[in-house]
């Protein structure tokens, strides 16, 4: 018999002949066993008669995609610890959340990066080979473990927020920096036309004044345009396009609040600036609709100091708690009338107070929605959990709010709920840095 080690078997599934000589060749010259596969289905059959310690696995493929394949892996009790990184040339961060939540270990973007490979696959190999054995482990290494798997998830849920915030925030800010200009010439220009308007009429007055009888043709004319009603109306039409730019400016200016970047260090910041930027942004999902009136936004503002915060962030929570109070509000309407819900409207009730040691921000969001039974609510916070149907949902949300706040901020964040009552979030954050 060889007293040699067993080689780590490696399960490579993908439809490109080419993707596969070049990963087996490279993972054959550094020492571990490969084993291919074209598509998910020859790959299933294959587990089953030779568990593998890592599958690198396709996500785009025919018959079973790599999505499925993962899935049914994932089910099956014999299969299911086996770690699998993801192969794909698609790199958004939807499709990543996506692999991450069925259970893979890592995702790896083509074109593939020997070097790269090599070095996921001997981490997470090392992980699974401690997996196998933790039994026979000590205490401390348990503990060890499950620190170093908390600290995965954190890094992950930091990824996700860090790209969709800076793609958000450049867009953001982007479309309120093309808006600011134009607006503002508009704006600029408004109040020059409503003063040549007043000349104009200054002069047309005078004219009527010292020559009563104007010939025919100039009577006609007046008559045909009607000057009466033109002299009276346009000073209401200038007024009228002076109140939309103005609103436009206001959106805008919410816009650049709402997505200003954070620098390295806590800056003093006022919340109700945050908060109020990221209601005008979620405006449109407050108007009313086909079904329903307008959900009603209710500020109970308090006399804040400026808060020491990462105002990016905070507003990154007031946006996920803010959307998910419409979410329950508009799952509430579910089967009931327009009349019905004019009569008990729905409602988003926003509250700010000092604490009574005034070294403390409390900050009430509160909905007349569907509400939460205990169950969920003792989950709601946690990594990847959602009670939203498949795609409508990552899971995310929260646990990311809760990160920013007790991680980020030393502050809380609790939940209080009652089914067909609503919900009511209760953030606490300090004003100051911790000496």
């Amino acid at each position: 018999m060889s007293n040699l080690p067993e080689k780590d078997l490696i399960l490579i599934v993908d439809d490109t002949n080419t993707n596969l000589e070049v990963v087996s060749q490279a993972l054959t010259h550094s020492g571990f066993e490969v084993a291919t596969a074209i598509d998910g289905e020859i790959a299933l059959q294959q587990v089953q008669e030779r568990l593998p310690d890592l599958i690198l696995l396709d996500v785009m493929m025919p018959k079973i995609d790599g999505i499925e394949t993962c899935r049914k892996l994932k089910e099956n009790l014999r299969t299911r610890d086996i770690p699998i990184i993801f192969m794909t040339a698609i790199s958004d961060t939807d499709t990543k959340v996506k692999c991450f939540a069925l259970g893979a270990v890592d995702y790896i973007i083509k074109p593939f990066q020997k070097e790269e490979i090599l070095a996921r696959i001997n981490i997470h190999l090392q992980l699974r080979h401690l997996t196998k054995t933790l039994e026979q482990r000590v205490a401390e290494r348990t503990a060890a473990l499950s620190q170093a798997l908390e600290d995965l998830q954190k890094s992950q849920i930091k990824l996700v927020q860090k790209e969709k915030m800076f793609a958000l925030g450049q867009l953001v800010a982007g479309i309120a920096h093309e808006i600011n200009n134009p607006v503002g010439c508009i704006y600029g220009n408004l109040g020059h036309t409503s003063a040549y308007f007043q000349d104009m009429m200054k002069l047309i007055n005078l004219y009527q004044q010292h020559y009563p009888h104007p010939v025919t043709e100039i009577q006609e004319e007046i008559s045909a345009i009607d000057l009466d009603y033109v002299s009276t109306d346009l000073p209401n039409l200038i007024a009228s396009m002076k109140e939309s730019v103005e609103r436009i400016r206001n959106i805008s200016t919410s816009l650049r609040t709402f997505s200003r970047e954070d620098s390295d260090r806590k800056v003093a910041c006022n919340i109700h600036d945050g908060i109020d930027s990221t209601i005008m942004i979620l405006k449109h999902r407050l108007k009313i609709c086909q079904g329903r009136p307008d959900i009603e936004v209710i500020r109970d503002y308090d006399n804040l100091p400026e808060v020491k915060c990462f105002s990016g962030q905070m507003n990154q929570v007031f946006m996920n708690l803010l959307a998910n109070a419409i979410d329950a509000l508009e799952e509430s309407n579910i089967g009931r009338s327009y009349g019905e819900i004019e009569a008990h409207p729905n409602q988003i009730t926003i509250q700010t107070r000092l604490t009574e040691d005034s070294n403390h921000v409390l900050i009430r969001i509160k909905d007349n929605g569907v509400g939460m039974p205990t169950d969920v609510q003792e989950k709601i916070f946690e990594h990847l959990f959602t009670t939203k149907p498949v795609g409508q949902g990552t899971g995310l949300g929260l646990s990311i709010a809760r990160q920013i706040i007790v991680d980020k901020h030393e502050g809380t964040l609790e939940v209080n709920s009652t089914p067909g009552k609503g919900s009511e979030f209760i953030i606490t954050i300090p004003i100051y840095d911790h000496l």
